[in-house]
């Protein structure tokens, strides 16, 4: 079957409603909902019986070691991926249950910033940021030009830059070119995947401004995969901790903290305070035992 434009799917309303399955909110609201959800490759499990829900304007950070299934989460999220087990739905709609125009339809809805950016390298900056508006068939040419032209000064870089490549820019450059890209089309959701991932600190902390900025400009719902503890404490409203499933029992749940940033610190679970302050003396530990013959 050949791949269909965005701006077909975002054109067409005749999607077949026979085709929707719809999953019952928790609570008041619930814009995505995880019920024990699970994803395994081949004989690798990444995620285990995964169950939470993320609420319409909340930021949430996903922390946790390299390997425990963060990047895994995001795709979920978005139906990059089928779950091995459980459900995942997006507004109420479970999304391994909508056909391939619909979910397309439905990623619209969606920024999702890559860790390395992404940008393609034979585009232009301009032409990088406006390749979603343009794919959507819905602006002018001019409208186009003065969309972007704003989404790149939001994210602080001057006008001269859109003629680029991105070969020309810095990565800090490159993060906010993508942001601006992610940006442009107005989503209601921003995934983030290790944004301040090979930045310097200052550069890393004008990242985490314009998270912050994007959520008081706009009502959007925030995802953020990090290891970076400043942007947790400067942008989380909630925090969500995996394990990775080969250092768990088979009975622990994989999700080791979800709550307050402010409350990190003090968790009980001595494995959650150890990530936070960085603490590797158990992990050196666990690794010479491991080596000795």
């Amino acid at each position: 079957m050949p791949l269909q434009r965005l701006s077909d799917v975002a054109s067409d309303t005749s999607a077949d409603p026979t085709r929707e399955t719809t999953m019952p909110p928790d609570g008041d609201s619930a814009l995505f909902q995880l019920e024990r959800v699970g994803m395994e490759f081949g004989p690798h499990r990444v995620l285990r019986d995964i169950t939470l829900t993320i609420r319409p304007g909340q930021t949430l950070a996903v922390i946790g070691e390299s390997g425990c299934g963060k990047t895994v989460f995001l795709k979920l999220l978005i139906g990059l991926l089928r779950p091995s087990h459980g459900r995942v739905a997006f507004d109420g709609r479970v999304l391994v249950d909508l056909d391939d125009r619909e979910l397309t339809r439905q990623r619209l809805r969606f920024g999702f910033l890559f860790q390395g950016a992404a940008l393609f390298d034979s585009l232009s900056v301009f032409d990088n940021v406006a390749l979603g508006l343009r794919e959507q068939r819905r602006f002018t040419e001019a409208e186009i030009h003065d969309r972007v032209r704003q989404r790149l000064l939001e994210v602080g870089l001057p006008w001269s830059v859109a003629s680029k490549k991105p070969a020309e820019l810095s990565g800090g450059m490159k993060k906010r070119v993508g942001l601006a890209r992610a940006l442009a089309v107005d989503p209601e959701v921003m995934l983030y995947d290790e944004p301040t991932t090979g930045l310097d600190p200052i550069m890393s902390d004008v990242i985490n401004e314009l998270i912050l900025q994007t959520r008081r400009r706009r009502p959007v719902t925030s995802v953020v995969v990090t290891h970076d503890m400043k942007t947790v404490f400067k942008v989380a409203e909630r925090v969500v901790m995996l394990y990775p499933l080969s250092r768990l029992g088979p009975d622990e749940p994989q999700i080791l903290y979800d709550g307050d940033p402010a409350r990190l610190r003090d968790c009980d679970d001595v494995r959650v305070r150890q990530f936070v302050e960085g603490e590797a003396r158990d992990r050196l530990t666990e690794m010479r035992l491991n080596n000795t013959p």
